[in-house]
């Protein structure tokens, strides 16, 4: 299989994370073993679009074990852990992805789709996109495809919208067993860390600024606040930012805390939620992150426009000195913080997210040709399996119903 890393010498240290990421995975381990044993995936292509982590070589090789032939490109310029890339190239997957390929981003995902795939592991839909715009020959070849993050799933809903989906998708961000845990467990403590690695500073004390209250913002809004920051949310939802106000935070316009936020962190999904309005208003010292999927949340190009000088003062830190004597620091390059700054989800929740993704790819698999061209949610018997698996796995037993709790639920003459 061909491959493009940085340095295949990595290799060795690549296999280490991943082994520490798997001991921590046994979800995902669990259905290796399944997998392994009865191959429901065999002759069947995939190529993948994910962030090039620890943990998304233990899917990787989950689907690899049940049959599956695979490519993988990165979802994101920075996200890729170069010696887990090496790994994956060193195990026979056709993988294209190294830190900082921004020039040869989309040249990545044309490479992975040469396996003509007959199914798609998107995050974020770039190479959904790709696949609909570029490469419609390789359409005919696929059955159905997984979407990981939210940002995807709204660009595929779109899609079906528009009668432009070609093929069933599987939103597996929307499984309440990745969504509930996933975007707000994993996000709230992965942007933290990002933040934290990059600028070492003391959290506590600080306006901390969170933009968008969905489930990523709840995650993040509350793991600041008990690390002592006092959190403000910025909304354009009634009912979210509703939901901010009776959970304690302090709910203002973009452009008032701007005036007083010292951290801020979008999570939305949309452009320019901090746009010049705002960034014009903040305080010397102030510091800008994102840890929504795309780069564009944060208005950086009238950043780049207004500032006088720019200079990277830290890794992972850009130093902008603005027309009016302020300096306001730029993390990661506005790009997925938690990703670019640290090293994404801890692998304990994304052993649930993987385990959608794999078990969607048997489900699309086994029913082949009965899917209509639209986004699916992931199956009830899918979502309520993981989460079975990930009690198992904790030590944890619950209650059943009892045959009379059951029969009195299928009723509706026994009242008062």
């Amino acid at each position: 299989m061909d491959y493009k890393v940085k340095d295949i010498r990595l290799a060795k240290e690549g296999e280490k994370l991943v082994r520490w990421a798997l001991q921590h995975m046994p979800v995902l381990h669990d259905i290796r073993k399944d997998f392994e044993k009865n191959k429901p995936l065999k002759g069947i292509k995939i190529a993948a679009c994910l962030h090039v982590t620890k943990e998304t070589a233990v899917l990787m090789k989950t689907l690899q074990a049940g049959g599956a032939v695979l490519t993988l490109a990165g979802s994101n310029p920075l996200s890729t852990n170069d010696s887990v890339a090496a790994y994956l190239a060193k195990e026979g997957i056709g993988i294209y992805a190294w830190r900082g390929n921004h020039d040869e981003y989309y040249w990545c995902i044309e490479q992975a789709l040469k396996i003509k795939p007959h199914i798609t592991l998107d995050d974020g839909g770039d190479l959904v996109t790709t696949l609909h715009t570029k490469k419609q020959q390789l359409l005919k070849n696929v059955i159905g495809g997984t979407e990981e993050t939210t940002t995807g799933v709204k660009r595929q809903r779109v899609m079906e919208k528009e009668g432009m989906l070609r093929y069933p998708i599987i939103a597996v961000n929307d499984a309440l067993t990745k969504y509930l845990f996933d975007n707000r467990y994993g996000t709230g403590q992965s942007t933290i860390d990002g933040i934290l690695r990059s600028t070492s500073l003391l959290l506590a004390g600080k306006n901390f600024v969170v933009v968008g209250y969905g489930w990523c913002g709840k995650g993040l809004a509350k793991r600041a606040h008990g690390l002592g920051a006092k959190v403000i949310i910025c909304e354009v939802d009634e009912i979210k930012a509703l939901e901010a106000v009776m959970d304690g935070f302090s709910v203002m316009p973009i452009k008032k805390a701007a005036e007083i936020g010292d951290i801020f962190v979008t999570v939305t999904g949309n452009k320019h939620v901090i746009d010049g309005d705002a960034i014009k208003r903040m305080k010397d010292g102030a510091i800008l992150a994102n840890s929504g999927h795309f780069d564009n949340e944060i208005n950086l190009q009238w950043i780049e426009n207004e500032a006088v000088r720019k200079e990277q003062i830290r890794k992972n830190v850009v130093e902008y000195e603005m027309k009016n004597g302020r300096k306001i620091y730029v993390l990661a390059e506005g790009r997925l913080v938690n990703l670019a700054a640290a090293e994404g989800h801890p692998p304990e929740v994304m052993d649930m997210s993987f385990a959608n993704q794999a078990l969607a790819v048997k489900w699309i698999v086994e029913n082949r040709g009965k899917l209509e061209n639209k986004v699916y949610r992931v199956p009830g018997e899918v979502d309520r399996e993981v989460a079975r698996r990930k009690l198992k796995t904790m030590g944890i037993k619950i209650d059943k119903l009892t045959k009379e709790q059951r029969e009195y639920l299928a009723s509706w003459k026994e009242g008062t």
